[in-house]
């Protein structure tokens, strides 16, 4: 088949599409993505976009009118679900960054991952708020509508634990006083604090808050360097009017180990409406 005929049915299912999910698969078992060594999360992240798009491009068959508004970018094979058998023994942990204060993002994002990785619930979910404008600070208000989403998620059954990101000890005393799902861990960024608050350790200690190490930056990704990885990847598809609505990161812990089964990202984008 002429790979001319099968970029242009791409580029045409792209050019219809609303909403974009996207899925990297296993990146453990990608070998052309394993051989790279990314600087940082968002260099990670932005080969992950590129090729995912590029190796889905050469991998469409034109085999039907039908052009769907929601365009799921995906390699099946690269995908490693949980098997039931083996359910018990893997940890599913995830990072949900909001690029956008949009609460049934999270649901979306939770479901889909439930979904991509063929379980009914996910152990844990550490949030990260969107960035904030200029001269903004991040407050209590700030965090509650998306918290409330995760505390029902919680009761649903579709999360064991939930986390926070970057709260300092004011902040997240403030949420475990006013949630009614208790976080159970809050990440802290080390390139901003080279050694562990100790007001911050001693509240997390009295409320068995666990206090965990991340390097990701403020802002994951930004809308001009995800539209570039959306344009290497398709080769150049005019891509000015899409932009970043979340992104999700896991891990598949084998629990007895302590070892990284699976990790991947799923990424949803929208286009603006004209």
């Amino acid at each position: 088949m002429d790979p001319q005929n099968i970029t242009s049915e791409a580029k045409m299912l792209l050019n219809h599409a609303k909403i974009l999910r996207l899925h990297t698969g296993n990146l453990v078992n990608r070998s052309r993505l394993k051989k790279k060594c990314p600087g940082s999360p968002s260099e990670e992240l932005r080969d992950c976009i590129q090729a995912t798009l590029s190796d889905w491009m050469s991998a469409t068959k034109p085999s039907s009118k039908d052009f769907p508004d929601t365009l799921d970018c995906s390699i099946p094979q690269a995908t490693d679900v949980v098997t039931p058998e083996e359910r018990e023994e893997v940890r599913v942990s995830v990072k949900l960054f909001l690029c956008e204060a949009v609460q049934s993002s999270i649901r979306d994002a939770v479901g889909l991952a439930c979904q991509t990785l063929a379980v009914s619930q996910l152990d844990s979910v550490i949030i990260a708020s969107p960035g904030l404008l200029e001269g903004d600070s991040q407050s209590l208000a700030h965090l509650q509508p998306a918290w409330e989403e995760l505390e029902a998620l919680v009761r649903n059954q579709r999360i064991a634990a939930i986390g926070t990101s970057d709260l300092d000890k004011d902040l997240l005393e403030q949420l475990y006083n006013w949630a009614q799902v208790k976080p159970s861990s809050n990440q802290v960024n080390l390139a901003s604090c080279c050694v562990m608050p100790p007001d911050l350790t001693a509240f997390a200690k009295e409320f068995d808050i666990q206090l965990l190490t991340h390097n990701d930056p403020k802002e994951l990704m930004s809308a001009a360097t995800f539209q570039e990885a959306v344009q290497e990847g398709t080769q150049d598809l005019n891509v000015s009017d899409w932009r970043l609505e979340w992104v999700l990161r896991y891990s598949i812990i084998v629990k007895s180990r302590g070892i990284i089964k699976s990790k991947g990202y799923l990424v949803s984008a929208r286009k603006a409406s004209p």
